[in-house]
């Protein structure tokens, strides 16, 4: 037995049989390239504190930032900066250092991030009734990739809104990565009552056995083309939080937590190598997961643009935010499922397939979800407002 301070070598590989005797037999290894986690996790209280600040604040425009920084946005990097220098105004940037170049080459996916932020921050300026008046790329637009030029220029005007309803949600909102309920049914009566009815983005959706069957495939397949691109794969990999104190130390990126998890690392049998090699338990249980995850599906929806520029994908993002408050008020679960949509070589095909699945005429397929219902899961980790203000 090691003493203290003694270093444990990690194997080469992680062998089932030994994962399962050390963890009583749970399977809780969840590594991929999507948004990640763990059916047991325990996240650092810290991390989390900003679902708790949120609304905690007298300014109204700290008050609607600081349940801005709650949005969904891909891999949880939070990619936006805010600059609170002119008075009534917020001016948000993207963070440059917050970039996925192997799965979002373009900034696409960023971009819709940023656009669900904003209209994070837009409802909860309402229940302080503040209009805001965005002016989006207010000094231009990059087509390639975002620059430090600003997102978006929004100034708070004053008291003269209501309250938008779906501000009782945000606390709630989650993308649930996890194995629908296949028992329980989606309507797909019930399905257009979902439509954010957002200007310039097309909301769809599909319940039908043949349909869904024909999306769980495509969605599986595409995964399997980023997990098994070394350089995709890696990009998740660098990104995941491994334990209390790597969460802590960055409230980013995809959170691995709980006790479990905790006492494999200390006994060296798990560390992004482990998660990175095929072969290894690790890495095999990533793919099994997903693969059970997404056969749980019984209902997909999705959003479309008829262009793809910087202004339709600032649609996008802010009409699938609404679109995520909108099924938890009515206690269903949606998830993301990004990987068919990415413009990177290896993934050409699976593009090609999904738009002439689901897009009309030219149209770019914005967001792709999983739709159905699921137990709750925990918030993730975010930083600090404070940590996302520019002051210089």
């Amino acid at each position: 037995m090691k003493r203290q301070g003694e270093h444990l070598s990690a194997p080469t590989s992680l062998s089932r049989r030994r994962f399962i005797a050390t963890v009583g037999g749970g399977a809780i290894i969840a590594a991929g390239a999507g948004l990640t986690g763990f059916a047991v996790t325990r996240t650092p209280a810290a991390a989390l504190a900003p679902w708790t600040e949120a609304g905690q604040y007298a300014d109204p425009r700290r008050y609607a930032l600081s349940y801005a920084i709650l949005a969904p946005n891909p891999h949880n990097l939070q990619p936006w900066m805010v600059d609170l220098r002119e008075p009534d105004v917020v001016t948000l940037l993207a963070d440059p250092q917050r970039r996925l170049p192997e799965t979002d080459p373009f900034d696409r996916q960023l971009t819709i991030g940023l656009g669900c932020f904003l209209a994070l921050m837009q409802i909860a300026a309402s229940t302080q009734g503040y209009e805001t008046d965005i002016q989006l790329f207010p000094d231009g637009s990059d087509t390639d990739l975002l620059s430090s030029r600003p997102v978006a220029r929004v100034q708070f005007l004053g008291r003269a809104v209501a309250a938008d309803p779906l501000f009782s949600q945000i606390l709630t909102r989650r993308s649930c990565k996890e194995p629908f309920d296949m028992t329980q049914a989606v309507d797909e009566t019930m399905i257009p009552a979902l439509n954010p009815g957002a200007d310039n983005v097309r909301f769809a959706g599909t319940a039908d056995p043949a349909r869904t069957a024909t999306l769980r495939e495509l969605i599986w397949e595409a995964f399997r083309v980023e997990y098994e691109t070394p350089a995709t794969l890696q990009e998740s990999i660098d990104l995941m939080r491994l334990g209390k104190s790597a969460i802590n130390a960055s409230p980013d990126g995809i959170d691995i937590g709980g006790m479990p998890l905790e006492a494999l690392q200390r006994l060296g049998l798990l560390s992004h190598q482990d998660l990175a090699t095929p072969g290894t338990f690790a890495y095999q249980t990533g793919l099994d997961m997903y693969q059970q995850m997404f056969a749980a599906t019984p209902a997909f929806v999705w959003l479309t643009t008829a262009d793809n520029d910087r202004v339709s994908q600032i649609a996008a993002g802010k009409a699938w935010l609404r679109l995520n408050l909108q099924t938890t008020r009515r206690g269903m679960a949606l998830h993301p499922v990004s990987q068919c949509l990415q413009e990177y070589p290896q993934m050409q095909l699976h593009y090609q397939r999904v738009h002439q699945l689901l897009a009309n005429g030219g149209e770019t397929v914005q967001m792709l979800d999983r739709l159905g219902y699921a137990k709750a899961v925990p918030p993730t980790p975010r930083w600090r407002l404070d940590e996302k203000i520019r002051f210089t």
